[in-house]
This record gives C-alpha cells, structure tokens and sequence, in this order.
C-alpha cells in the first residue's frame, strides 16, 4: 500500500492518530502509549518493514511538548516512505520514550545516539549507554541550550587530566552556516540559537 494509503488506514486503526505536517514523505502523530503498537502494524500490515531512521526533536524550552521521538520508515514492497512521530513523555530534565528495538533490532544504536545527544530514555531498550561521549559527559549536545561552540567539561579519565593539564575545551565559530556575516541578515532567532561565538586566538572571548 501506498504511503498515503497506509497513514489513513492507520488512523482507522488508531483514532488518536493525526496528519503531521510535512515537506516531503506523508507524517502521522501518534499517541506515545500506542508508539509501538502503531509502528508494528505499520511493519506488518503495512509492509513498512524497514527503519531507516530514529531521532528526536528539541523544540526548544517552554515547548509542549519539547521534545519528540520520530521515526523514519520505508517499503521495501510499495517502496515509498512514510514518517511517525510522537510525543516525549517526562520532563525536560528526563524525557521518556518506548524503545522500538524490539521491533528493529537496528534501533538500538539510534535509540543509543538519541540518549546521548538529546538525555531521551528509551523506556525498554536492552543497553541504554552513551554511544558518541563519554560516559559521565555532563551535557547532551543536540539539546537547544548547548552552544555550538560546546562547553568546558573535564576529560573523560582523570589520569588524561592530570597528564596534559587541561580539559575539554569550547571551540570558538569564527564563521559558518549559522552565523551571520556584516550586512547580512540578523539570525539570532534561527537554529540553531548560539551565543556569541565571535571569539578566536586573536580576538578574546567575552566574559
């Protein structure tokens, strides 16, 4: 069945299920509570058998709900996409979700990426641990409050600490994507929202 086809049939399954706008592949909102569910009937009876990708959304704080878990599927009958998303349960300090490992053993590792970079725990999963930081990294990257430039953190082992007599370091954005140039337009309210990061080896960084 068609991407189309399978998001109406799916909401004849689960009522609560709602269109989500969407630029490119048709997208559904589901409840968190019906997550797996959903995304099980969607494998078996709608031929959407293959996860192509796991991850979140920050949508910055005050937001309700902040952060979601969204799920990139694909056809390997219909050979179309589709797109499922859905709420994060919890707080901002503690966001929850299902884990879908049970469902794509392939989940694992960006249910893992999702913990790491967004502090979303997959209710479920057979070894939640950080899989790009450190364990005892004290931040969670890809959240809406952590600069681009990253924050001071100690080292990952304390022998390493000692040793070179330093720690993780904030790296200034002399420049890039988001960061507007003189004459340009002001981008202080578009993503990701950095802090001054104008500083460099010849300029001091503000305190």
């Amino acid at each position: 069945m068609t991407s189309t086809e399978a998001i109406a049939a799916l909401k004849q399954k689960f009522p609560q299920a709602t269109d989500r706008a969407s630029a490119d592949f048709p997208a559904v909102n589901v409840p968190t509570a019906e997550l797996v569910a959903a995304l099980r009937w969607l494998r078996d009876e709608g031929a959407y058998d293959m996860l192509m990708d796991a991850t979140a959304i920050d949508w910055a704080e005050g937001a309700k709900p902040r952060f979601e878990v969204v799920y990139q599927l694909f056809s390997t009958v219909s050979h179309e996409y589709l797109r499922v998303a859905a709420a994060c349960t919890g707080d901002d300090a503690e966001p929850h979700a299902p884990s879908v490992v049970g469902l794509w053993a392939g989940a694992n590792w960006h249910e893992r990426e999702a913990f790491d970079m967004f502090g979303i725990k997959f209710d479920g999963h057979p070894d939640l641990r950080r899989i790009l930081m450190w364990d005892g990294y004290p931040y969670h990257p890809l959240r809406k409050e952590f600069p681009l430039a990253g924050l001071e953190a100690p080292l990952p082992g304390a022998d390493i600490e000692e040793e070179t007599n330093t720690r993780v370091i904030s790296a200034p954005m002399a420049g890039g994507p988001f960061v507007a140039t003189s004459g340009e337009m002001n981008l202080t309210e578009s993503e990701p929202r950095a802090k001054d990061e104008s500083w460099n080896e010849r300029s001091e960084k503000p305190q």
